[in-house]
């Protein structure tokens, strides 16, 4: 397995085990309740997964840009489901 399938695989442990749902995980990473998360924001989530520091940062901007089909530069709670949902399906 590479870098990019242990981090999903730790994403979605994080996801599947400290929160009831994506939402409730979402709702705890939305520190400014705007409805969407920032590259910071993602950033933390990927911290509370135990991606390394060095790539938290390289890893939220290609979050980001697979993601955001909104173009706002961050991920809303529809580009959320999206991005659980396949991994979901592929983990």
């Amino acid at each position: 397995m590479g870098a990019k399938e242990n981090i999903l695989r730790d994403i979605h442990t994080l996801i599947s085990t400290k929160y009831n749902s994506p939402e409730d995980a979402f709702v705890a990473f939305d520190k400014d309740k705007d409805g969407s998360l920032s590259k910071d924001e993602i950033k933390d989530l990927l911290k509370a997964a135990g991606v390394n520091s060095f790539l938290r940062g390289l890893v939220a901007g290609e979050m980001i840009k697979g993601y955001d089909k909104s173009g706002d530069e961050k991920i809303n709670k529809e580009e959320f489901k999206v991005a659980i949902a396949e991994l979901n399906r592929d983990y």
